[in-house]
């Protein structure tokens, strides 16, 4: 009798553990106001990012291999034109998308990205990288869960990939225009965005994110090779920001088929603060 009730004390005592883990894990919101208002200093990024392009220039080469940019909500090729350029200076074959301007998820979307993503396979006979920002990100994971044979690693910037809307300001806007289930997600497709897909992921975010909450973009722990890169850096800035290029050229060297966890070097180490990501 006395060794039920201890069991029943225990197992209470495990309930009531995992409730105090719940209450404490913090509740999806979007970012502060203040850091949204600050968005504005995107434009500092990007005249940083041209003040630095002599020295970007020093960052690893490529191996030609081809690299597909997807640009963010709302967002077009112009956005990650300074992004594309820089990789093809480093020896890589860019790409910028051929889907328009960012602003409906449908599966007419899907199957342009998954033909140009065919396309860029075949023509090379080897894997495609894939780099997206915010909503590009998102999409750029969703196409290489679709085809991981084809696609090499994916780098998202700033993503809302923690499969919950609330941590981003920006979803009413995007329900508006794409509804509370995008078509793609009524066929069954893009449920489950905090699953990594098969291939290495890198997720590059920063706590001054005034877009989508830092916690939204952080990856879990997962089978296949995945990491978080925290930087300095504005939401719309991430596209252009000099460290976020460190880190993009960085693991875009790595050799097929092997990774390891991003290191800064040296002398950049001050552009990537390690604070807990829990």
């Amino acid at each position: 009798m006395s060794g039920r009730k201890s069991e029943t004390k225990k197992d209470i005592g495990m309930a009531a553990s995992v409730s105090v883990a719940t209450q404490l894990e913090p509740a999806p919101r979007p970012p502060s106001r203040i850091w949204t208002l600050a968005e504005g200093r995107a434009l500092f990024e990007l005249g940083a990012f041209y003040m630095s392009r002599p020295l970007l220039s020093y960052l690893p080469r490529g191996d030609g291999h081809a690299v597909k940019v997807l640009p963010g909500f709302m967002a077009s090729n112009t956005s990650t034109a300074p992004m594309r350029h820089l990789l093809g200076r480093l020896g890589y074959d860019a790409h910028g998308w051929d889907s328009g301007r960012n602003v409906r998820v449908d599966n007419a979307l899907i199957a342009r990205l998954e033909a140009q993503l065919e396309r860029l396979n075949d023509e090379s006979g080897r894997k495609v990288s894939l780099v997206g920002w915010s909503l590009g990100g998102v999409l750029a994971r969703e196409l290489a869960k679709l085809h991981p044979d084809r696609v090499r690693m994916v780098i998202s910037l700033g993503s809302p990939i923690s499969d919950d809307r609330n941590h981003t300001n920006a979803s009413r806007l995007f329900e508006l225009l794409n509804g509370k289930e995008p078509e793609p997600m009524r066929g069954g497709r893009f449920r489950g965005l905090d699953e990594p897909p098969p291939v290495p992921t890198t997720s590059i975010l920063t706590k001054t994110d005034g877009i989508v909450h830092w916690r939204g973009s952080v990856q879990k722990p997962a089978p296949t090779p995945s990491e978080n890169i925290e930087v300095h850096a504005s939401h719309c800035g991430l596209g252009v920001n000099p460290s976020v290029m460190i880190a993009i050229a960085d693991r875009l060297a790595q050799p097929e088929g092997t990774w390891a966890p991003f290191e800064p070097p040296l002398a950049a180490k001050w552009m990537f603060p390690k604070t807990s990501l829990d």
